[in-house]
C-alpha cells in the first residue's frame, strides 16, 4: 500500500512544479489526487535517528508509522540502515523486480 503525509503531498507538489520539469499543474493536480485516493493517510511521529538529508525524514517516519515492507526511492546512499527502524530501503528498479518475480 501506497502510504503519505501532508508532508510527503506538499514536497511532490513543490517538486513536480519545478520549472525544469515542465509538468503541466493540472496533471500534477490529478497524480497526487490519484495519490491521495489510492494511498493510505498516515500520521507518523518524529524519529530519533537523523538521515544524511533532513528533508528525507519525512519518508521514514512514514514508512515506520505504517509499518511499510519498504521504502522505494532513488537515494538509496541518504538512508542508511541504523536509521530506517528495520524497513527496507530500495530502488524504484528493485522494488519492480520484487513485484514481478
Amino acid at each position: 500500500m501506497l502510504c503519505f503525509d501532508e508532508r510527503i503531498l506538499s514536497e511532490y507538489r513543490d517538486v513536480l512544479a519545478r520549472g525544469k520539469f515542465s509538468f503541466d499543474r493540472e496533471l500534477v493536480e490529478e497524480l497526487i489526487t490519484f495519490l491521495e485516493a489510492a494511498g493510505s493517510p498516515t500520521l507518523a511521529a518524529p524519529l530519533a535517528p537523523a538521515l544524511p538529508d533532513p528533508g528525507d525524514q519525512m519518508f521514514i517516519e512514514v514508512a515506520v508509522a505504517s509499518q511499510a515492507d519498504f521504502l522505494v526511492t532513488g537515494n538509496l546512499k541518504h538512508f542508511p540502515d541504523k536509521a530506517t527502524e528495520g524497513v527496507s530501503v530500495i530502488s524504484p528498479r528493485a522494488f519492480l523486480d520484487a513485484m514481478l518475480s
